[in-house]
C-alpha cells in the first residue's frame, strides 16, 4: 500500500506489505506543527502575530512619550496607552501556546513566567487600582516594556521571513540588559511594593480569596518577595540566550 507524505508530496511506503492496515505505523504521520511548517501557515501566522504585536508596541511607545512631550509629566502614561498595552499583554498568552505546540522553540515555562508576571501587574494592579496609575513607576515599566517588546517582536518577525539584519539581532539580546532591571525594580516592583496601601484599604479580590487562608494583600506581599528571584531566573537564561545567538552571529561574520 502507497500513501503520500503531506509534507513533501512524495510517495512514501505507509507500512510493510501483507500487514493488516490496522498495525499502520501511527509514528509516522506529521504532527500538527509539520502540517503547518510544510504548508508555510506557521510561518504566515507567525509573521502576521509578531507584526501587530511590533506595531501594537511601537504605538504604545509613540503615545506615552507624545504624551510626555505634550505636558511635560509622566502621570499620563496609562491614560495614553494602558487600555492597549492590556490588550498586547492579553493576546501575549499565545506565546505559551505556541511554545506547548511546538511551533517555536521556546517551550512553555519562560514564557508563561513572564506572561504571568507582567499580565498580573498591567491587569490586577494597575488597571484595577486608579490612585497608582499616575504614579512614575507606572510611566518607566510602560516605557521600558514598549521598548524592548517593539525590539523582541520586530526580530521575530524578520526572522520569519529570514529578513533579520544584524543590528535588529544584536539590540535583541543587548537592550534587555538594561531595559529589564529598569521595567523590574524602579517599576514593577516599586509600583506593586506603592499599591499595597490601597490593597489593604479596599481589601481587593476579597470574594476570590475568601475560601483561601490569606488574602490578595498577603498574596501580593509574597510575589514582591519572591519577584527579584524568580525574574532573576529569567534574566540568565536571557543572558545565557545571548551569549549563544550573537555567538554564532559572530561565527557567521568571520566565515564570511
Amino acid at each position: 500500500p502507497i500513501s503520500v507524505d503531506v509534507i513533501t508530496c512524495r510517495q512514501v511506503d505507509s507500512y510493510p506489505p501483507g500487514k493488516n492496515d490496522q498495525q499502520f505505523n501511527a509514528a509516522k504521520l506529521p504532527t500538527l506543527p509539520e502540517l503547518m511548517a510544510g504548508s508555510g501557515i506557521a510561518t504566515l501566522y507567525l509573521l502576521t502575530y509578531n507584526s501587530i504585536q511590533a506595531f501594537g508596541w511601537a504605538i504604545a511607545l509613540f503615545r506615552i512619550l507624545s504624551n510626555f512631550s505634550a505636558t511635560g509629566s509622566v502621570a499620563g502614561a496609562y491614560a495614553s496607552a494602558g487600555d492597549l498595552i492590556c490588550l498586547l499583554q492579553s493576546i501575549a498568552f499565545l506565546e505559551v501556546v505556541h511554545g506547548a505546540l511546538g511551533l517555536v522553540p521556546s517551550g512553555v515555562l519562560y514564557p508563561f513566567m513572564q506572561w504571568g508576571g507582567r499580565t498580573h501587574f498591567v491587569l490586577a494592579i494597575v488597571r484595577k487600582i486608579v490612585e497608582v496609575q499616575e504614579l512614575p513607576a507606572v510611566f518607566i515599566t510602560f516605557t521600558a516594556w514598549s521598548i524592548a517588546e517593539s525590539i523582541r517582536y520586530s526580530h521575530y518577525a524578520l526572522n520569519c521571513i529570514g529578513r533579520c539584519p544584524s543590528w535588529i539581532v544584536y539590540l535583541r539580546y543587548t537592550a534587555f540588559i538594561v531595559l529589564y532591571p529598569i521595567g523590574l525594580f524602579p517599576g514593577e516592583i516599586w509600583l506593586m511594593y506603592q499599591a499595597l496601601p490601597f490593597v489593604k484599604k479596599t481589601n481587593l479580590y476579597a470574594n476570590f480569596f475568601a475560601h483561601l487562608p490569606f488574602s490578595y494583600y498577603n498574596f501580593l506581599w509574597a510575589v514582591l518577595l519572591s519577584y527579584p528571584f524568580l525574574w532573576f531566573n529569567l534574566y540568565l537564561h536571557m543572558l545565557k540566550q545571548r551569549r549563544s545567538k550573537l555567538g554564532k552571529q559572530n561565527i557567521k561574520k568571520k566565515r564570511n
